[in-house]
């Protein structure tokens, strides 16, 4: 073949494969735009509208009872209970408890709203902590064997650090005595952060235990039953190698 004939196949092997290079490149370029910006948007905007819903389906309920506990009649056309005494706001008794539990929710069904000021967060909560059904949708996820809201135990949590919402992205800012509010049906229960682990291992299920303790580091976490609440989330961002884990003691509560 001639040498020019030679030098021409190897300008269109050259040019095809930059065009290859530059094809990939651009695929690479919109699969990590639809991770880092798509997801985000799509699932932030359906977490605000269950957010949104869940709101509306509170405030249009109407009472459950027309009696109060002790018998007596409600205040007609309040369609809530009462406004709690102070005693009320206490974290809850032992011997009382918080507002008699509902009926569990369903597997991926959005029906708390959590809220953390430090970090301009608002998010529904649903329960379990599956990808499609829970965690790609923007929404905070209840371990389904830990304590709901308010209960005696340990209601913790799992949220994306990074893409579809990131809820739980700026968790790693909270300080100890940061507010955290648990939203429900039925009640707003306000806990206190106390502790945080910066990094465990996946299989440390000793932080989402009922009394929270590192299996991993044995000397991070409590040691006494309580009212606690567990957010557990990827570290570092954009790795799922290790968990970073916050801890939070509830101190307040009030009926909706």
């Amino acid at each position: 073949m001639p040498r020019g004939g030679a030098a021409r196949l190897l300008a269109r092997g050259l040019w095809g494969a930059a065009e290859l290079v530059v094809t990939l490149g651009l695929v690479l370029l919109l699969l990590v735009a639809h991770q880092l910006w798509w997801t985000n948007r799509e699932a932030r905007a359906e977490a605000g509208r269950t957010v949104q819903s869940l709101q509306r389906e509170w405030d249009e309920a109407p009472a459950a009872e027309d009696t109060a506990p002790d018998g007596s009649p409600r205040p007609s056309g309040t369609g809530r209970a009462p406004a709690p005494s102070p005693a009320a706001i206490a974290p809850p008794d032992p011997a009382t408890g918080p507002p008699p539990a509902r009926a569990a929710p369903r597997w991926d069904q959005a029906y708390a709203v959590l809220r953390i000021p430090r970090i301009g967060l608002t998010a529904p909560v649903a329960e379990g902590v599956s990808k499609g059904g829970v965690l790609d949708r923007g929404y905070v996820g209840h371990y389904t064997r830990t304590a709901q809201a308010g209960r005696a135990g340990n209601f913790a949590l799992a949220g994306h650090r990074n893409t579809h919402g990131e809820p739980f992205r700026r968790i790693d800012r909270l300080r100890r005595g940061d507010r955290i509010t648990v939203e429900t049906r039925d009640a707003v229960y306000t806990y206190t952060v106390g502790k945080r682990l910066a990094r465990t291992a996946p299989s440390d299920s000793g932080v989402i235990a009922p009394v929270p303790r590192s299996n991993v580091t044995p000397s991070v976490g409590y040691s006494a039953p309580g009212y606690y609440l567990t957010l557990t989330t990827c570290t570092p961002e954009f790795s799922s190698r290790f968990r970073l884990v916050v801890w939070a003691e509830l101190t307040a509560m009030r009926p909706r």
